[in-house]
């Protein structure tokens, strides 16, 4: 027997939805209709009235969403500066930057040149990496506009039930009866008028209009900022001093393409090397290793270490390429990965938790110049920071915690609530007190680890802190290995920029059944954008022995 086609389970799904829509009663239409245009008008007004305030740069600024199509940096008696917005609805963004003078001759020449000279390398990283910046100011523009939107819709509920008992049932009906052959127009006209209202009182001012006679800087050819005009005495300045920005960050985009394209030619080239060492002496090979529960070796835990970022945010692609190449599943970065810990360097924290691939988990330990407000958004984009406890990664039981000092440019170093010496104890009484022992110890100072080491509690301690490589080496009962700068960081030089010291990476292998590092790659990227990468290289291995606190060290004898 035949089915009809409006018996089919599709055609008895949708009678069955007109059905139910002819059950509800009008009233609850209304009611429906009423909450959807709240909902539209407070959408509205929290994505045009939108205003965060985050960083440019090296500069403090305030984020405001407009409805020009255009985006608009305010830069005062300075002038502006203008691109159209890449934003959908006609929507821009103003950007007021606020640490520019109310006049600019409260600057002398000599004082404004060492300030414009001091902030060439900030702008220099911050352009390299915009996009991180940017999703930043996105992610906080979005939730700004969402809670502005929760917080009208509430104020238009809060009207609507006060106009209702405000006017008491007698009154709304003859006020019901009196609109209803007019709902529909009053109805549009109503959310039109809002619409409008917000939408031209977000709105800059003609006068902020972007001039289509006005011509783009060709300053800004081949770079992100590519089509943009120039308002003010601002493009005298860029026209005449932009340049040498510009030329900058081409020599800078320039030097890390090459670096890169030398560091996968040297990955390369050792391949054989490698393949040679692993044929010879595979790292499951040893008499000694133990096998896992079913018979079979674990396969190793690969570790990339990176320490000294301080911004460098031209590394970060490199980085990546050392964590894809060697299969890495964990970065340790050894802290001090911005410059100055401030909020204008958040950009930084976020590229580099941003270069590290899906996948990979990325484990930091807070350096002197860091500060707890970089360290929260390296959090938030997908770091784990260390705070005093172990915690276990692929397997790793890794402790670490912030510096102990804080250093600030300009105003030194200072201490804490809690001395080097304090913390020392601290985390090695830590680690031999853990039940199920620590595999290593990530802190940016070497010696605020020591004390661990020397009673046997960690087996593996890895730091940065001095800008040289240091080990690994035997001390006390564990091994100690202090990286060096990953951004080629050298006394009394830039780390933004093309390198001037040597950078460097190093890459462990963490066997699951010894509990132990293993061997190691050391990865290298020189000044004139050479880089190598060495075989692997054994670990030293110390003599394990009774800890005087109890404690006893993982590694046995390969």
């Amino acid at each position: 027997m035949s089915t009809a086609p409006d018996e089919t389970p599709e055609g008895t799904g949708a009678r069955d939805a007109v059905r139910w829509a002819r059950r509800v009663s009008p009233r609850t239409w209304r009611r429906v209709a009423v909450v959807a245009a709240g909902v539209l008008v407070a959408l509205v007004v929290g994505v045009t009235t939108a205003s965060v305030e985050l960083s440019l740069g090296p500069h403090e600024a305030r984020y405001d969403v407009t409805t020009d199509d255009t985006v608009t940096i305010d830069l005062g008696p300075v002038g502006t500066l203008q691109i159209d917005s890449p934003l959908p609805l006609t929507l821009g963004v103003r950007v007021t930057v606020q640490e520019i003078p109310a006049a600019v001759t409260e600057l002398d020449q000599a004082t404004t040149l060492q300030a414009l000279n001091g902030d060439l390398r900030s702008y220099l990283a911050f352009f390299s990496a915009p996009q991180a910046a940017l999703e930043d100011v996105a992610r906080a523009l979005v939730a700004d506009a969402l809670a502005r939107a929760a917080l009208t819709f509430a104020l238009l509920t809060a009207v609507w039930w006060l106009g209702r008992w405000a006017l008491g049932p007698a009154r709304r009906a003859e006020l019901a009866a009196a609109v209803r052959p007019h709902r529909r127009a009053l109805a549009g006209g109503a959310v039109a008028v809002v619409v409008a209202g917000t939408v031209l009182t977000a709105s800059v001012g003609q006068q902020d209009q972007p001039d289509a006679a006005r011509p783009a800087s060709a300053v800004f050819d081949d770079t992100p900022l590519e089509g943009a005009s120039v308002t003010g005495r601002l493009g005298g300045v860029i026209d005449t001093y932009g340049g040498y920005v510009v030329d900058a960050y081409r020599e800078n985009q320039a030097f890390y393409a090459r670096a890169g394209t030398a560091l996968d030619e040297a990955w390369d080239a050792t391949q054989p090397v490698i393949d040679a060492q692993e044929a010879r002496d595979p790292l499951t090979a040893s008499p000694t290793a133990s096998a896992g529960a079913d018979g079979d070796e674990a396969e190793p835990v690969v570790l990339v270490v990176v320490s000294d970022l301080h911004c460098n945010v031209g590394m970060a692609p490199l980085i990546a390429t050392v964590v894809e190449r060697s299969d890495a599943d964990v970065l340790l970065d050894a802290g001090d990965t911005t410059m100055n810990g401030t909020g204008v360097e958040q950009y930084c924290v976020t590229t580099f938790a941003r270069a590290v691939p899906d996948g990979v988990e990325l484990v930091t330990s807070p350096g002197n110049h860091d500060s707890a407000e970089t360290s929260g958004v390296y959090a938030r984009s997908g770091a784990r920071v260390l705070d005093g406890s172990v915690v276990e990664v692929d397997g790793v039981r890794i402790l670490g915690d912030h510096d102990p000092a804080q250093t600030r440019i300009g105003s030194g170093t200072a201490a804490t609530d809690e001395s080097p010496q304090d913390m020392a104890e601290r985390l090695a009484q830590t680690a031999c007190d853990d039940e199920d022992g620590v595999d290593l110890l990530l802190i940016h100072t070497p010696r605020v680890g020591t004390p661990a080491l020397t009673d046997g509690c960690v087996p593996t301690q890895v730091s940065g802190h001095l800008h040289k490589r240091v080990g690994p080496a035997v001390v006390g009962e564990g091994v100690q290995y202090v990286s060096s700068s990953t951004a080629g960081a050298t006394l009394g030089q830039p780390t933004v920029g093309p390198l001037n010291g040597t950078a460097e990476m190093t890459v462990l292998r963490w066997d699951p059944d010894r509990r132990r590092i293993v061997d190691y790659r050391l990865v290298q990227v020189r000044p004139d954008a050479s880089a190598s990468v060495s075989p692997w290289l054994r670990w030293p291995v110390p003599t394990p022995t009774p800890s005087p606190r109890g404690g006893t060290n993982h590694p046995s004898p390969m």
